[in-house]
């Protein structure tokens, strides 16, 4: 038996020793399933934003056919913040409880409907109806993917990981103006709510069919799964919602989202209405400075997710990196103080594209700041106490645009105003999360 044994060589070519098992997920090439399922985040915020802005785009129409004011215009807006804003509060606890994989079905699910039931209302009333369960479908949306982000990316790829699927966000804003104009004039404005809600059922089967957790996907290998969960090991365990509250850095998260969500709103809702106003643009000519605009937002939010990557490899803490980051996008904001009073319709595309660039940069890291802050199992029902901020923001601005705009008829106060919500916002944060220590328990 001796002998037998002594007779083995060494190391079998077809038995590794420990350390070679040990080390194997290094040698192994790595595949990139991660950035599938980011992929599909992706179209999600497509397709969410494309049925969001729908409404922006058709506006000015919609007024003229359907004789709404500008403060009945942000009644139907408020509807949607409000529903968006209940629907956060229970959206990331959820998607907590539940998963992704069945919480995304069901939110996009809702939504789409709703989408599809704007084609068939014809009164201000029943148009703020059918937004409030858009709102209250969409809600689930940005918990369900800043969740699966942290669910299959290490902490130094999320912002990323986030640039890049908020970066659907713009696609969707770029892809309604282009086509729903065309759709309005061609065989009537019913039709672009019917399109964009069949396309969110869509990727409602394809996500159902396709998505797994990263342990359960077989396409994932070792090498990969390492590197998806080379951050310390977190405890799991469920835990009261309003326990958030005690908590001095989700105060800050809502804050932030409270002052700087109602800006994006402003630019998506009023937007068009705006150029239709101030410069005369009609229905079909809204679709260059919107997709202007809105394809330099993308790039501004990859380039806001991969900024802070680029930071933390230089040696950078995850704080710092964080922090300058959002510091930039916050002074891109800024000019808008001065759209108010500009004439040129050039001008006033160049920096409303640098202030949406910069906003969805600030959204990446602002997302990301919470996946930094707190542990995984509670990151989804922070993204959604956070959102609700956003979301309640976005219902006290509209509720003052509106009856703002029927007595001035001008832009100069929303302008004004947005300019220096982000460096507030900046200073709030700051000075309530002062260290980098993240909370380990909530």
């Amino acid at each position: 038996m001796a002998e037998a044994l002594s007779s083995l060589p060494e190391n079998p070519a077809n038995v590794p020793s420990a350390s070679n098992e040990f080390h194997a997920p290094q040698l192994l090439k790595m595949t990139s399933v991660r950035w599938r399922i980011c992929a599909l985040l992706f179209f999600a915020n497509t397709i969410n934003y494309t049925d969001r802005q729908v409404l922006g785009v058709l506006a000015p129409l919609l007024q003229t056919k359907i004789g709404w004011t500008e403060t009945q215009y942000g009644y139907i807006v408020v509807a949607f913040q409000l529903a968006y804003a209940i629907g956060l509060l229970f959206a990331g606890g959820i998607m907590d409880a539940i998963g992704v994989r069945l919480g995304y079905v069901l939110s996009i699910g809702l939504w789409s409907l709703a989408a599809i039931s704007h084609a068939f209302v014809r009164t201000p009333l029943t148009f703020g109806i059918s937004r409030f369960f858009l709102g209250l479908g969409e809600s689930g949306n940005f918990p369900a993917a800043i969740k699966t982000v942290s669910e299959w990316f290490p902490k130094k790829e999320r912002a990323l990981a986030t640039g890049f699927f908020n970066c659907g966000t713009n696609f969707g804003a770029t892809i309604a103006p282009a086509v729903v104009p065309w759709i309005a004039v061609t065989i009537g404005w019913q039709w672009a709510f019917l399109f964009t809600g069949f396309f969110s059922f869509l990727w409602v089967v394809l996500w159902w069919t396709t998505y797994k957790s990263p342990e359960a996907n077989s396409k994932v290998n070792a090498a990969e799964l390492a590197h998806i969960r080379s951050d310390p090991p977190e405890s799991a365990y469920s835990f009261p919602w309003a326990r958030l509250l005690v908590h001095r850095q989700s105060w800050a998260l809502l804050i932030g989202k409270f002052l700087t969500d109602p800006v994006w709103w402003f630019l998506l809702f009023w937007g068009p209405k705006y150029f239709a106003s101030t410069f005369g643009v009609k229905l079909t000519g809204l679709a260059l400075p919107l997709i202007i605009i809105y394809n330099v937002a993308a790039v501004g939010s990859i380039v806001g997710g991969w900024l802070p990557a680029q930071l933390i490899k230089r040696g950078w803490s995850v704080r710092t990196a964080r922090r300058v980051s959002m510091l930039i996008c916050a002074l891109a904001v800024t000019p808008l103080t001065m759209v108010g009073n500009i004439h040129t319709m050039g001008l006033a595309i160049a920096i409303l594209s640098l202030a949406a660039a910069a906003h969805q940069g600030w959204s990446a890291n602002i997302f990301t700041l919470a996946s930094d802050v707190f542990p995984r199992y509670a990151v989804g029902s922070v993204t959604g106490f956070a959102g609700f901020g956003g979301a309640a923001g976005g219902i006290v601005s509209a509720m003052l645009i509106g009856p703002l705009l029927d007595k001035y008829h001008n832009y100069f106060w929303p302008f004004l105003v947005a300019g220096t919500l982000y460096l507030i916002a900046l200073l709030i944060i700051r000075i309530l999360i002062p260290k980098a220590d993240p909370i380990t328990q909530v």
